[in-house]
């Protein structure tokens, strides 16, 4: 069951009143916020000339920060929060399967990357280290091969890339506004994630 609107204006009208309400908050207390990370995330998707799909879920990879039944992340947290699991239950049945896919993947590719990438880890963000740790850590063998055998951990890959570098002061961006174009013809699309 979904929290948006079955319209779509409506439903981008919904994420823009969260982005609006809650965009000023500090993401895991950094230096920039979560609208910020957030628009920064998605420009860097454009920036590499991603398919229109990969951009939204770069655009909304950590919006359930705002809706996990589990509250917000905070750096001295003991258990994960989730965020990635409500962001996708959030977005469930309104967006197509790839943009909901990597951003319930978002996290579970970061614990990818540190398993396969040996230089991986020292790139992470204190808060993204804490977090890992609490989210299991780099997967085992078995994980990875099940995280593999998924049909979007590519997409969800180039989303976690995206989202570390997503995280500096003083970056110009689009904002929300110049993404909604683009989240309507997500929404109209065939669920694909091909640019037409």
């Amino acid at each position: 069951m979904t929290f948006l609107s079955p319209d779509r204006d409506d439903i981008i009208d919904q994420i823009a009143d969260i982005f609006e309400r809650r965009g000023a908050d500090t993401y895991l207390g950094g230096a920039v916020t979560m609208a910020e990370h957030m628009y920064q995330t998605a420009t860097l998707a454009l920036a590499e000339g991603a398919p229109d799909a990969l951009v939204v879920a770069a655009l909304l990879h950590d919006i359930g920060h705002y809706t996990s039944e589990f509250g917000e992340y905070r750096a001295e947290d003991t258990l994960d929060r989730h965020h990635d699991a409500a962001g996708a239950k959030l977005l469930e049945g309104v967006f197509p399967p790839i943009v909901v896919e990597c951003v319930r993947l978002h996290v579970a590719a970061k614990r990818y990357l540190c398993a396969t990438d040996a230089g991986y880890y020292d790139t992470l963000s204190p808060p993204s280290k804490h977090s890992l740790a609490l989210q299991g850590g780099p997967m085992n063998l078995a994980e990875l091969a099940a995280f593999r055998s998924l049909d979007f951990h590519l997409g969800a890959v180039r989303v976690r890339r995206w989202d570390d570098g997503g995280k500096t002061t003083g970056v110009k961006t689009l904002s929300f506004d110049d993404f909604r174009p683009l989240l309507r013809k997500v929404l109209g699309a065939d669920g694909t994630g091909e640019r037409t």
